[in-house]
This record gives C-alpha cells, sequence and structure tokens, in this order.
C-alpha cells in the first residue's frame, strides 16, 4: 500500500510520527464509452462554451458562478493564501463514547501505521481508546482542505475515519413523519420475535457481490464466443494493405534495376563508340 499523507496525532503531551493509508478498494469492472458499431474509444472533449473552442488542459482554471451570470475565477495562487492549518499534524479535539457517532458521518476510512519511534505511544492510545469504549475526534488537513476525523480502533490498528460536517448531513422530510400510523400491540410483537428468530452474528465473508460476478461471466462468456469488437482492425488491415504495395513497388524496382543498369551500360558504350569515331575522324583530316 502506499502511504496518502504522513504526520502526527497531536495527543496531550505526545505527538505519535503516523502514515495513512486507504482502508479500502472497490473491485469494479472497468466499463468504458464506446462506439458501437466498431468498438472504438469515445472520448470526452473540453470545450469552451462561449467561443466552442476546446480547451487544453494549461487553461482550465477554477471559478465560481454567482447568479447574476458572473464567475469569479481562483487562481492556484489565491488557493495558496487561504488560511489552513498545517497538514503535518492531526489535532484531537476530544473524546466521545463510540455509540454517540452515527455512522452517516464516516465517509472515508484509513489505517493508521506508526512510525518505529512512535510504535510505544500508539500502542497506549489504542489501547486507552479500547478499554475506555472511546472514539477521539481530530481535526486533519487531507488533499489540501481540512476536514472533521474520528479515531476508532479496529484488530489493533488506530482507524481515522474522515467525517462529513453538520451542514453537509441532510434532513429528511417525508409525508409519512407527519402522519399518525397506528400499530398494534400483535403486529409488533410478531415484527420483533421474527427479527430475533433471525438475528445471527454478522459474517462479511458470507456476502459476495453478485451483479460483479454475473457481469464477469458475462464477459468471459462473450470472449469465448469470439462475440468481440475489433476497434484497430480497420486502421490495421490499411497498414497491412500499404505494406503489400511498398514490397510490390519495392519488388518492381527491384525487377526493373538489371534493365535499367544494362540501357544505361548500353548508352555508355554508344557514347564512346561515338568519341571514337569523332576522334578517328579528326587523325585521318589532320
Amino acid at each position: 500500500m502506499r502511504a496518502v499523507w504522513k504526520g502526527t496525532i497531536g495527543f496531550g503531551t505526545y505527538a505519535v510520527p503516523v502514515k495513512a493509508y486507504s482502508a479500502t478498494e472497490e473491485h469494479n469492472l472497468p466499463l468504458h464509452q464506446v462506439h458501437e458499431p466498431d468498438g472504438g474509444r469515445v472520448r470526452v472533449k473540453w470545450v469552451c462554451e462561449v467561443d466552442g473552442a476546446e480547451v487544453p488542459a494549461a487553461e482550465i482554471a477554477k471559478g465560481h458562478s454567482v447568479p447574476s451570470g458572473d464567475v469569479v475565477l481562483l487562481t492556484g495562487r489565491d488557493f495558496a493564501s487561504l488560511l489552513a492549518p498545517t497538514t503535518q499534524s492531526m489535532d484531537v479535539i476530544g473524546f466521545t463514547p463510540a455509540e454517540q457517532v452515527d455512522s452517516m458521518y464516516f465517509a472515508r476510512s484509513y489505517y493508521l501505521e506508526p512510525e518505529p519511534a512512535g510504535t510505544k505511544p500508539y500502542v497506549l492510545l489504542s489501547e486507552a481508546l479500547q478499554q475506555t469504549g472511546r472514539i477521539a475526534i481530530v481535526k486533519v488537513t487531507l488533499r489540501r482542505r481540512e476536514t472533521l476525523g474520528a479515531l476508532r480502533v479496529r484488530d489493533q490498528v488506530i482507524v481515522l475515519e474522515t467525517m462529513l460536517w453538520p451542514d453537509e448531513i441532510r434532513r429528511p422530510d417525508f409525508p409519512f413523519l407527519h402522519e399518525d400510523v397506528d400499530l398494534r400491540r400483535g403486529e409488533l410483537r410478531n415484527a420483533v420475535s421474527l427479527i430475533e428468530d433471525l438475528t445471527q452474528d454478522f459474517d462479511p465473508g458470507r456476502y459476495t457481490d453478485r451483479y460483479r460476478e454475473a457481469l464477469e461471466a458475462l464477459i468471459q462468456a462473450k470472449l469465448d464466443g469470439d462475440d468481440v469488437l475489433q476497434p484497430t482492425a480497420a486502421e490495421q488491415a490499411e497498414g497491412v494493405t500499404r505494406l503489400l504495395a511498398a514490397l510490390q513497388q519495392s519488388s518492381v524496382e527491384a525487377d526493373r534495376a538489371p534493365v535499367e543498369k544494362a540501357k544505361e551500360a548500353a548508352e555508355k558504350a554508344r557514347q564512346a563508340r561515338t568519341r571514337a569515331k569523332r576522334a578517328s575522324s579528326s587523325t585521318k583530316t589532320g
């Protein structure tokens, strides 16, 4: 794994040096947009809506549009001038019972590995979090943006869970929430009983991504049946045609070369005979 962040956890008088690694990954099959008739890859071009010109990457900047239609242009220098905390420290701002933090706040997970010099304070923090049943609330800067986070322990490893800010959690507002729904005691009792009967320990290994498995099987079946497109077939065929034409031209030129050389030699001999006759004539006249 490649570390995505390197810094310290600020915990009281401790500064625990750690490295962060992405704890999750998605296993989706790569699917691309292609041209249906020939399978050619469809590429996206960035076009300016003002003049219709294709925009090179070097001319693409960030901007904020306002209701009037004006755009506030933001340059790299503008972003660099923003007041941001240090990117090399993760400050613990408090501790809270784990059950009080709704999992909806969690965004992404990162494993934290201690540097050799910080192993002991790292283990100390890990054990303290486990024994108290608490998680640490932190602030950390990832990808040049400050984010809220939580430190929890999983399999003896401290995990950083980046969190959404409170105003990023939507509040549900559905009609049924404002209605009085009459539930009978017998119905509720039966539902509770069924849930208890079906309750079992969570074993993630029992669950598989059936869609991905079916998609892999479908792709393999098409490969086995030779149901594929060859996007470069026309280009390759054209290349073969050009190669054969070049070889044929070379062959013609090779066959023509001896004839041309013979003609050239005959012409040189004729010219030599003409010069000899002229020289002989001049001698007799003299």
